[in-house]
């Protein structure tokens, strides 16, 4: 039982999740927490995400660090950098709390640092799917 998900479905969110950032990256586009969570939603027998509840919003940013985790070394970089918030252009919270957890940033990253690297991660998220 993975975020109150049981591991078949937890395992068919993490699939579903990595197929549709390859498929957005192969596009040269990023997406959003909602988009996925659509998606999701049509893709999958799994109840969609319910972002009025802190414990979902952590599930799916554990779920995104789950898939950048485990796509790192085929792609290069963090795929989940293309996944933003609405109407936002950057990635959230937990992304840089994984780059810092992985080595990959300073663990107090400044916001100069933070830009960089989400601009790095992307392009080169985008060049591997080129």
């Amino acid at each position: 039982m993975k975020w109150g998900r049981d591991d078949l479905e937890w395992a068919e969110l993490v699939d579903a999740t990595a197929d549709f950032l390859v498929e957005q990256a192969s596009l040269q586009r990023t997406t959003s927490y909602t988009e996925l969570n659509a998606v999701l939603a049509q893709r999958t027998d799994a109840r969609p995400f319910d972002f009025d509840k802190e414990s979902e919003r952590a599930a799916m940013g554990a779920m995104l660090g789950e898939v950048a985790v485990r796509m790192r070394e085929d792609v290069g970089a963090l795929i989940s950098a293309i996944v933003l918030y609405l109407n936002e252009n950057d990635a959230g919270g937990g992304f840089y709390r994984l780059a810092s957890a992985l080595g990959m940033l300073p663990t107090k990253p400044t916001a100069d640092q933070r830009l960089t690297f989400w601009t790095q991660q992307v392009t080169a998220v985008y060049a591997r799917y080129e």
